[in-house]
């Protein structure tokens, strides 16, 4: 296989370079070396690869193939070697990041962009947590990083995490439900009269988290977050939702704002990762997630 790299070496810089004098200069080998070499491979395989009974050597259509076929091998061969460097210097093969359902995805594409212009060895795997189950994707193996997860943190050594801020939860319905017309603040005996719509934990704990549903309220539990708030605009249901995410229906009129006695709708966010396995792509994540100026105006920082 080493000759035939050698070759494929060659016949780029004899293409680009026009001649075996300016290729050699550019390889650091003599003439006869690569000209050795290129009679050499075409022996071996009974080919021939260049046409020499000119003045100047001309590829045959064999050599024709070789030149555009062996760009392509050698970008790969090339790409390979990166990649084993980066791997050395402790660069991940593979970042599986888990993002909360809270926390809008959006707000990651410029990062990933930014990443993958640096560090494209690193292949990113995104999966999704709701409440607990971004924790539980972290401790359990899951995922590497975590973003957007909600609650305290687990107490384990193993994980190191920081806190992005508070999300600020809003109490919404639909302008033609019936607590629209309730007047402010609505006693939580009343809400539990009517049905709640709910995202269901994906946490695979045995003890999922509480996602505001009152005991004995009927509910409607769904998958994510924009399912949820696609029910509560139609009516169906009341609950909590994200304000970054209702705002703008609040503002259309699409959503009423209720305001609820002893209201506590503000959870802790945070960014969590396996102080274990994390290498220089968890380490990059972490350090331009917290940095981020778009996604720490998401949530109301703590005085």
């Amino acid at each position: 296989m080493k000759p035939l790299l050698d070759v494929l070496i060659i016949l780029d810089a004899l293409e680009k370079e026009g001649s075996f004098a300016a290729a050699s200069a550019k390889l650091f080998k003599t003439p006869s070396a690569l000209s050795y070499t290129v009679h050499k491979l075409e022996s071996d395989l009974n080919i021939q690869i260049l046409d020499r009974s000119g003045h100047r050597a001309r590829f045959t259509r064999t050599g024709q193939m070789l030149l555009e076929k062996g760009r392509d091998v050698l970008h790969t061969v090339r790409e390979l070697e990166k990649q084993a460097i980066k791997l050395h210097q402790g660069w991940e093969n593979e970042l599986v990041i888990g993002v909360d359902d809270t926390f809008p995805f959006s707000l990651l594409t410029p990062l990933i962009e930014a990443f993958y212009e640096r560090h494209s060895v690193t292949r990113l795997v995104f999966i999704n947590g709701v409440l607990g189950g971004s924790w539980d994707a972290l401790t359990q193996g899951r995922a590497d990083i975590i973003v957007g997860a909600l609650h305290e943190p687990p107490q384990l050594s193993d994980f190191g995490f920081a806190r992005l801020g508070v999300l600020d939860q809003v109490f919404v319905v639909a302008p033609h439900h019936p607590l629209a017309n309730e007047p402010d603040p609505i006693n939580r005996r009343v809400i539990k009269g009517f049905r709640a719509i709910v995202v269901g934990d994906s946490s695979r704990a045995e003890c999922a988290i509480s996602s505001q549903l009152l005991d004995e309220q009927e509910a409607i539990t769904v998958f994510d977050f924009k399912t949820k708030l696609e029910l509560q605009i139609s009516g169906l249901g009341c609950g909590y939702l994200p304000r970054y995410l209702a705002q703008r229906f609040i503002e259309s009129g699409a959503l009423v704002e209720k305001q609820v006695i002893a209201q506590n709708s503000n959870e802790s966010v945070w960014v969590g990762w396996n102080e274990q396995t994390a290498g220089l792509a968890s380490a990059w994540w972490r350090d331009e997630i917290l940095a981020n100026s778009a996604i720490a105006a998401v949530y109301t920082q703590p005085e």
